[in-house]
């Protein structure tokens, strides 16, 4: 076990020195494996080092050397969706292969949360920020760009400035699964969705919308609820929708927080109502009711995100963005969609 620090606190590189009996330029050679320092006096300081329970600031000692701090700020909406946790390793699988590590900061989908929580990674000196936006105004996320920290956007396109983006083809993953519930006879089909500011929401109502009108259809309003974030909130809105007196005969949902209350609301209502939405989930293929939904690869949404954050970090290391090279244009990765069907 280590020792107590003599006089409190967490023991600094001096007390090492103080307890090793060699100076503290000796403890910084031995603790960046210089080999010009004798073995003995090496493992004088080690054992040292941990009897202490010294750990060195790697943070500190990089900003000093005019490195990163080896962080990347990672910023997303809502951590109790399953999306974001797939999101998240992505990110970390290819960032952590180049010695970095994620710092995961959740919004609660509140703006203002999301700008303090911006202002506090860039006060950090993160290495850069991978951002799921809450809504339009990303103003702080351009000024932390403009601040020289490289920032890449996931799942929603940048507002006002120029930025790196990984998209899902929302628009044509909602579009697709309409088509097929027209297929199967629906002619009344709700829409369950995000708030209306929300970039997904908003496109994949627009895909909702395309395929009814590429059958002559027009959506009907009473069967339209937005804003759920939760699934108890979507289970309400389903309820809402399944007790009017003409009931949509199906109900398409624009993410799996929806599609989960919506099935809760089918079977206690027993109605025979079919289902379909956006974003795949682990145990839909036991709920015993027959469903389509809409799968992508969430984890090389991740990936590519963290990709791209990779590329601006280089550039900059390499002085590729600098004023007396061209900066690399703005990129947008877009992530193909499937349908998959359960219980058919």
């Amino acid at each position: 076990m280590p020792g107590p620090h003599p006089k409190g606190g967490q023991p600094t590189l001096r007390d090492v020195a103080e307890r090793a009996g060699v100076s503290a330029m000796t403890v910084s050679r031995v603790l960046r494996d210089d080999p010009q320092v004798l073995p003995a006096t090496r493992e004088r300081v080690r054992a040292a080092a941990t009897a202490l329970g010294y750990r060195p600031n790697e943070v500190a000692r990089s900003l000093r050397l005019g490195r990163g701090t080896g962080l990347v700020g990672l910023v997303v909406t809502n951590l109790a969706n399953p999306f974001y946790s797939r999101l998240a390793l992505g990110v970390d699988s290819v960032v952590a292969r180049d010695g970095l590590k994620t710092v995961i900061g959740n919004t609660g989908q509140d703006p203002a949360a999301e700008r303090e929580l911006v202002a506090d990674l860039v006060a950090r000196r993160v290495d850069g920020i991978i951002a799921v936006p809450a809504g339009a105004d990303q103003r702080h996320l351009a000024g932390a760009a403009a601040d020289g920290v490289p920032v890449v956007l996931a799942s929603r396109p940048p507002e006002g400035f120029a930025a790196d983006c990984v998209l899902v083809d929302d628009f044509g993953g909602a579009r697709d699964a309409t088509v097929r519930l027209l297929e199967r006879g629906h002619r009344r089909i709700g829409f369950l969705g995000s708030p209306p500011a929300v970039h997904t929401g908003t496109e994949r109502l627009r895909g909702f919308h395309a395929a009814l009108a590429a059958a002559g259809l027009a959506a009907d309003a009473r069967h339209i609820r937005q804003g759920q974030t939760e699934p108890d909130q979507a289970t309400r809105a389903a309820a809402e929708l399944l007790a009017l007196p003409e009931p949509p005969t199906a109900l398409f949902c624009s993410n799996n927080r929806n599609t989960i209350g919506a099935f809760r609301a089918i079977r206690a209502s027993g109605a025979g109502v079919a289902l379909a939405g956006f974003d795949d989930f682990e145990l839909a293929d036991a709920l015993g009711l027959a469903l389509t939904l809409v799968a992508y690869d969430s984890d090389e949404l991740g990936r590519a995100a963290g990709r791209l954050l990779l590329d601006r970090l280089h550039d900059r290391g390499t002085g590729a963005a600098d004023e007396r090279a061209e900066p690399r244009p703005p990129r947008q990765i877009v992530v193909p969609t499937s349908l998959v069907e359960y219980g058919g």
